[in-house]
């Protein structure tokens, strides 16, 4: 007999299902064709957590916030700065680093783009009160950020006893 809540044995199939709906191409692609968006995943998710985070960022933390290495972040970032989508901009606590900030031609397409799904999202929710969905979004944030930090905790003991 397993000892689980009732709750909690059916978050997995739902979270499953979940990310099975946000990461498959389709939504990505309908929602960056309907923006006019010509950009590839990857490039768009940069544009996204610049947007989100309202402030230029490391390409470090870019780059964890994408749960990826800074190579691959770089390689996006390069091309994104040749289509002056992006820039690199002195850090004010460390003038030998830079941040990347979107530029704003970039803020415009992370805006278009963002207004498709925001849309969706309203739609999908347009039934629901206030009160639930702001409870929803307080909730699925809590969630994420417990989850990450369990995992960080079970990847940090892992790579510790790895080590030894």
């Amino acid at each position: 007999m397993r000892n689980r809540s009732e709750a909690i044995t059916g978050l997995l199939p739902r979270m499953a299902q979940l990310s099975a709906l946000l990461s498959r191409g389709q939504l990505f692609e309908h929602a960056a064709t309907a923006a006019g968006v010509t950009l590839d995943r990857p490039a768009m998710t940069i544009l996204v957590i610049l947007d989100t985070a309202e402030q230029p960022l490391r390409v470090g933390e870019i780059a964890a916030r994408m749960q990826v290495v800074g190579p691959h972040v770089t390689r996006h970032l390069n091309t994104l700065e040749k289509q002056e989508i992006v820039k690199r901009v002195p850090d004010p606590n460390d003038q030998r680093a830079r941040l990347i900030a979107l530029t704003p031609s970039g803020q415009q397409l992370v805006d278009r783009y963002t207004s498709v799904i925001d849309g969706w999202f309203t739609a999908a929710l347009t039934e629901w009160p206030d009160r639930d969905r702001t409870e929803f979004v307080r909730l699925l944030g809590r969630m994420v950020e417990d989850l990450t930090a369990q995992l960080n905790t079970v990847t940090d003991s892992r790579t510790t006893d790895s080590t030894r």
